[in-house]
């Protein structure tokens, strides 16, 4: 099997970034321990190796789904798909983190979610395989989609200023 090189170095770097990126921008402070949280939280430790599993299997679909894609056309919107995806996986963590907006992320959280669906969906048009690499990620948005509802509904509401 010969490997085309260009979409497996975007499908690492998409992955790498979004893994990278949502490790710098969430602060396990105080403000975040002092939330209430459900007892079917996982512990912290857990997030970082799920969301490198998630995202790597995520980015092997990219790669499956591009090299099978017959058209140029069919490329963009491989890529399209994921650059949106990217945009609202990337969102999330500084509106829960950074602002302290649990409210604004789980809203946000629907766009994202309806965005890995698509990639579950679309993607499978290409490679079936590539399709079902994104039932963990849209399994885990989905109970990260719950967590956060849970803690809105904990902790609400949210609309003080930021300590």
């Amino acid at each position: 099997m010969d490997i085309e090189w260009t979409p497996a170095l975007i499908a690492a770097a998409w992955a790498i970034v979004l893994g990278g990126a949502g490790g710098l921008l969430t602060e396990i402070g105080e403000w975040y321990r002092d939330l209430n949280k459900p007892s079917w939280q996982p512990p912290d430790w857990l997030f970082g190796p799920a969301w490198t599993l998630i995202l790597g299997l995520s980015g092997w679909s990219f790669y499956l789904a591009w090299t099978a894609a017959p058209q140029l056309g069919d490329r963009a919107f491989i890529g399209a798909l994921f650059a949106a995806n990217f945009v609202l996986h990337l969102l999330w963590s500084p509106l829960f983190f950074k602002i302290k907006r649990p409210d604004w992320a789980l809203f946000e959280n629907g766009f994202l979610w309806l965005s890995v669906l698509s990639l579950f969906v679309f993607l499978g048009d290409y490679s079936t395989l590539a399709g079902w690499l994104n039932a963990p990620y849209l399994a885990w948005v989905t109970f990260a989609a719950f967590l956060n509802w849970k803690i809105v509904q904990l902790n609400a509401p949210f609309g003080k200023a930021a300590t």
